[in-house]
């Protein structure tokens, strides 16, 4: 049923239902519609099989290669070799498949959250059903802590408030009411006469009557988007996919090459085969997957010591190329604890209160005057009032002050503490006593409680909202003398001036009110007004009126203190920050002007209800201008991240909430709130916020940012070598000609890639970040691992390297040195010249401008690789396995300072010239 539900009356809606409210369904009536619409469930998709999933894996160019280097290694009789890199493809595609499995529980988690039973009325009687076998047109009763079990049009609400933030990211509880509303397409969170199924009960209790059922529900329309949703492939997935190609494509290349020269020169088929193996092992990069899941797994962990939870090692990289954050407002910009900030009372005084959240330490700072505030009677009072009318309580749990009840009533009360006003030192110590509670009425706006003051006085001390509080106010002005009640901080007959008036003039509340509006924040009024001791059974509305108003207190949930900086510090790194929130387009524009999100009058704050008007084209085009998007439903959130990839960007998005879910997986990076999140939002996101804050993000994209450039370094350092590697053997045949001998063999070729540069290479990946790295602007979606010029550079030096290794390969031979010998000579060449390209690996510079010596994990590296290579050479057992024979000291030391040279001659003249690929 597609009804607009809330702009019908509740008679209409019974008409429309066709039901009886005073009975319920009829069983025959309860038949036709299970079989019409079904089971109330979120139902899915069939999901592919473990198997399915797990076979996916392969299909992966990088797969492939180390396939080729497998069997490769096994029919050049290395078994031991082809069993390792088979090893590395089952634990590669293991994780990959462990993690798309995992990513599919999300829908389970969104099946948990329903109702398991509901309350409703079935032949005149209310019964407990499963809440499977609702049906439209059910009469249900709801009480305070139930789950609701499907989308209802509320008929009757008494002080009925229901928790939406999961489904409209709301903050607060909505105060509910059986009211028709009028315009057809008010967004969900304003929808205050419907219930939706899966949110909370958080007080009071009403009757609904069922409009929708299982995936017709609000949720389920959520459920249905995440099932349709597909994840986005991460930038670095892309990247590696076309990394593999590349190296697939070239090492292919490469052999047909050589065959093609071998068969030209009449070479036997044998040698040109065991020349096509040496090229292709010397061209596949074996530890290239192993290092960058070790590489990606020490950037996890300490993300992880950051308060940033991991999900899939592919997103650690995407952070260092997110290029626009989009936010939730509350909880992740914001403290979620709503905090009085400023407060105006009858007597003319604005008040600044600090403090942070819940936390009751602070005070009240005069804006206008140097008077104490326990000097001013009025504000004082008004804090008395406000705590003898308040339910809410604030509590403290191994140091964390939390409020139990309204946010907004709890903001009072930790102002009251922060003036040392509280209901027990009211109640026990000064001798206030609360003779009747009137608790806070959607209808009425105004909660209220009768109290008997130390002089045995009763009076009616209220809060609530301000427009209605001053339509009560005595004779319909608030300038006139005011009578306070006792104040906590004296004794009766201590105080000789409690009979004392207070004159005020002209005193402008509406003024003050459309003041603190501007700044986003939330108003609450406090008065007050002595009544006898007949009149304390009242109704409220009697006993409401003619009140005192005392003060208008501010109320916002405030930016946390960290936010500010770490929204510079996108800017900085040309990081475009975006607000999307549920809340209103007013508060949520004050925050992001306050927070520094909204920069200048070019940045713009568009609704839900304007996004409704365009078109996704009209969007793409406008969302590069659009700081704050306010009143947004799911379907919006997913409209904007699609906008933001379409415009080539690279978005992360941050949620809590089930309605955030679908935008979550669709966004190159979802970002989880783990202490607010629901398991729907954590289960579709790629990263988890630990402590739900702003700032953990940008850390995280600064420690993504080092990993990226590391990864960059390790595949330049790795790359280098294949590329030496084959340009050795490359030169052997265009130079010795038909009678050619292999400068290196493939199990020499195996040792620089797996071990003389693998183990090095690995520790590139513990580098410190460079100086620059939250000052460049982002990387673009498209932009690969090649860019500025690295390519280049991989080919120059590695045929440099190369180059090297042949010369000192034929100077051995043309000086009557065994093959053998020059082979060794070819390989030792070869594994210093890499060694040395390691210092200039480090960074994207040159090796001049780093210090040599503040990565330590390198130079024990090179220690190691070092000392095992040399075993290679001068070992008994080296020489037997790897066919080598022992240098002379005169050559080795010759082979060492070589090998330096292309590195260093090379990285001086990129410093001088500043040429990008040298």
């Amino acid at each position: 049923m597609s009804t607009s539900w809330h702009t019908l009356s509740c008679s209409s809606v019974i008409s429309k239902l066709k039901v009886d409210v005073s009975k319920g369904l009829s069983p025959k009536q309860i038949d036709a519609r299970y079989n019409s619409f079904g089971k109330n469930e979120i139902t899915t998709q069939a999901k592919k099989s473990a198997w399915a999933i797990y076979f996916e894996q392969f299909k992966n160019p990088l797969v492939y290669i180390l396939l080729v280097g497998s069997i490769v290694s096994g029919l050049t009789g290395h078994l031991v070799d082809a069993i390792a890199i088979a090893v590395i493809i089952l634990i590669n595609t293991g994780i990959s498949f462990w993690q798309e499995y995992k990513a599919n529980k999300s829908m389970e988690a969104l099946q948990q959250m329903a109702a398991p039973s509901a309350e409703v009325r079935r032949e005149g009687r209310w019964v407990d059903i499963p809440a499977i076998e609702l049906v439209p047109g059910d009469i249900v009763k709801i009480k305070t802590g139930d789950i609701l079990a499907a989308d209802m049009r509320l008929l009757e609400t008494h002080n009925l408030s229901i928790d939406e933030a999961a489904l409209t990211g709301e903050s607060e509880p909505v105060q509910k009411a059986n009211t028709v509303l009028e315009d057809e397409n008010i967004s969900l969170g304003d929808r205050t006469n419907m219930g939706f199924m899966t949110t909370q009960v958080t007080g009071g209790n009403g009757v609904g009557v069922v409009t929708s059922i299982g995936m017709q529900t609000e949720v389920g329309h959520i459920a249905e988007m995440l099932d349709s949703t597909e994840e986005t492939r991460s930038p670095m997935q892309v990247r590696m996919d076309t990394l593999a190609k590349i190296l697939l494509i070239a090492g292919l290349s490469v052999v047909a090459v050589i065959c093609l020269i071998g068969y030209r020169y009449g070479m036997d088929w044998l040698d040109i085969l065991t020349t096509g193996i040496s090229l292709s092992v010397a061209a596949i990069p074996e530890g290239l997957p192993t290092v960058l899941t070790i590489v990606l797994t020490m950037g996890s962990n300490k993300m992880a010591k950051s308060n940033a939870l991991a999900k899939h090692l592919s997103a650690i990289e995407t952070l260092g190329s997110t290029t626009v954050i989009c936010s939730d407002k509350t909880g992740t910009l914001t403290q979620n604890q709503m905090q009085v900030t400023e407060a105006f009372d009858v007597s003319g005084k604005y008040w600044w209160i600090t403090g942070s959240g819940f936390d009751p330490s602070g005070r009240f700072v005069p804006q206008n005057g140097a008077q104490d505030l326990h000097e001013n009677d009025v504000i004082t009072t008004a804090l008395v009032v406000s705590t003898l009318c308040n339910d809410a309580e604030l509590s403290n749990h191994d140091g964390n002050w939390a409020v139990n009840g309204s946010p907004t009533n709890g903001a009072l009360i930790v102002a009251a503490k922060k003036a040392g006003i509280t209901l027990s030192a009211l109640t026990e110590k000064v001798g206030y006593k609360i003779v009747r509670k009137l608790p806070f009425d959607s209808t009425r706006k105004l909660g209220s409680a009768i109290v008997r003051d130390p002089l045995g006085r009763y009076f009616v001390a209220s809060a609530g909202a301000p427009d209605v509080m001053l339509t009560k106010a005595a004779k319909g002005s608030v300038d006139t003398q005011q009578s306070l009640p006792l104040l906590p901080t004296r004794h009766a007959e201590d105080r000789k001036d409690h009979d004392k008036t207070t004159k005020v003039a002209n005193v402008c509340f509406n003024g003050v009110i459309d003041n603190f509006a501007q700044q986003a924040l939330r108003t609450l009024a406090v008065g007050y007004r002595f009544i006898n001791e007949s009149d304390i059974e009242l109704e409220a509305e009697e006993l409401e009126k003619q009140l005192t108003v005392l003060s208008i207190f501010g109320i916002m949930d405030p930016p946390r203190p960290e936010v500010k900086a770490a929204i510079q510090e996108c800017h900085d790194a040309g990081l475009k920050t975006v607000m999307i929130t549920g809340d209103h387009a007013a508060t949520a524009k004050a925050i992001a002007r306050n927070i520094g999100m909204i920069r200048n009058a070019d940045d713009k704050v568009i609704t839900g209800a304007e996004l409704d008007e365009m078109t996704d084209h009209d969007l793409e085009k406008i969302c590069p201008t659009i700081a704050v998007y306010a009143r947004v439903t799911p379907e919006h959130k997913l409209r904007i991240v699609k906008a933001q990839q379409a415009n080539n960007e690279v978005a992360a998005m941050t949620g809590d909430g089930v309605n955030d879910a679908p935008a979550l997986r669709a966004a190159d990076i979802g970002v989880a709130m783990g202490i607010t999140g629901t398991s729907v939002a954590k289960d579709s996101g790629d990263l988890i916020l630990l402590d739900d804050d702003f700032s953990t993000i940008v850390k995280a994209v600064r420690q993504g940012r080092k990993i990226y450039d590391n990864l960059r370094k390790f595949i330049r350092q790795a790359l280098t070598a294949n590329v030496a590697e084959v340009s050795v053997i490359l030169f052997a045949f265009l130079c010795m000609g038909p009678e050619v001998v292999l400068p290196l063999t493939p199990l020499m070729i195996l040792w620089v890639n797996l071990i003389s540069d693998g183990i090095p290479a690995l520790a590139l990946g513990m580098e410190p970040e460079e100086r620059n790295v939250m000052q460049r602007k982002p990387r673009k979606r498209d932009q690969g691992f090649f860019s500025d010029g690295l390519g280049m550079q991989i080919i120059i030096r590695g045929l440099a390297l190369g180059g090297l290794s042949y010369c000192v390969f034929s100077w051995m031979l043309s000086h009557n040195q065994t093959a053998e010998y020059a082979q060794t000579a070819a390989f030792t060449a070869l594994i210093f010249g890499q060694l040395w390209h390691l210092f200039d690996s480090r960074s994207m510079t040159t090796l001049y401008r780093i210090a040599p010596f503040t990565n330590p994990y390198l130079l024990a590296a090179i220690a190691i690789s070092t000392t095992l290579s040399l075993g290679v050479v001068y070992t008994e057992l080296g020489q037997l396995v790897f066919n080598t024979q022992a240098l002379s000291t005169e050559h080795l030391i010759g082979i060492i300072i070589g090998a330096a040279l292309p590195t260093f001659a090379l990285s001086a003249i990129k410093e001088l010239t500043r040429v990008k690929f040298l």
